[in-house]
């Protein structure tokens, strides 16, 4: 299943981005619709434990989705475990390597300013009630996971994940947030047969965007609406990140 009209949807969806081995960059503002953020994927094994890049003029986050990781960085050295992050100033050189493998998330946005370095611990995050939450109804329960937000002291970037429950709804009800922030949904931990359907609107009469998503795939929201649902038997589950325009509270994102 996949509704678009051709000039709407170009540059709003990216598939199998978690498909290559080593760092590859997938998103950019040249190459998309967003303004401002980047996305990538930092994939490493046996056949290739290493990489290095420079984050450049921009703030980096980098999210440990599964597997085990070391990141070298401003002369010191950090394991991260599944879920752990790291906010990486700007002008930073990265070195991200493992032992055994590891699937991580980079996320960045062009800022003025340098912020401080920070390591964020999922052991401890998933114990503030403020960064790890539930919310949503029937139908549409889901848990949030705040790592890079009113912890971190970052310039712009947000970022977390959310796990829905089996066959329900996300971003429900149904809300946009197109002033404050730039958005993007990455799909992530949803192993073959689990699918989800994603909704980009402004006009529910004329959606920009209505397609399948499936693990590796990313989705961009410069604006509109931007409910997903899961398949019965499976639940959707996604990396969310944000841009702000404006500064907010990490409740008002809703996802």
């Amino acid at each position: 299943m996949s509704t678009q009209t051709k000039g709407a949807s170009e540059g709003m969806i990216f598939r199998k981005t978690n498909a290559q081995t080593g760092r590859h960059v997938s998103v950019t503002p040249q190459n998309s619709m967003m303004r401002h953020l980047a996305y990538g994927r930092v994939i490493l094994n046996s056949s290739m434990p290493a990489v290095s890049f420079s984050a450049g003029g921009r703030e980096t986050a980098l999210i440990c989705l599964s597997g085990r990781a070391v990141t070298k960085t401003g002369g010191r050295e950090f394991e991260l475990g599944q879920y752990d992050a790291i906010y990486i100033p700007r002008d930073s050189a990265i070195e991200v390597s493992t032992k055994s493998e590891t699937d991580i998330a980079e996320f960045s946005s062009d800022v003025e300013d340098k912020y401080p370095l920070q390591v964020v611990r999922y052991a401890e995050t998933s114990q503030d009630p403020g960064l790890k939450f539930s919310t949503g109804g029937p139908g549409s329960s889901r848990q949030l996971n705040m790592l890079i937000a009113k912890n971190v002291e970052a310039g712009r970037l947000v970022a977390g994940f959310t796990h829905s429950d089996p066959g329900n709804w996300t971003s429900w009800p149904p809300h946009e947030h197109a002033k404050m922030l730039e958005e993007m949904y990455v799909y992530f931990d949803m192993p073959e047969p689990a699918y989800g359907i994603q909704l980009v609107y402004s006009n529910m009469e004329y959606p920009e965007l209505v397609t399948v998503v499936r693990e590796g795939d990313a989705v961009l929201m410069p604006s509109g609406y931007h409910p997903n649902v899961s398949v019965p038997g499976h639940r959707i589950a996604f990396c969310g990140r944000w841009r702000r325009i404006v500064k907010l509270k990490t409740a008002s994102l809703g996802s």
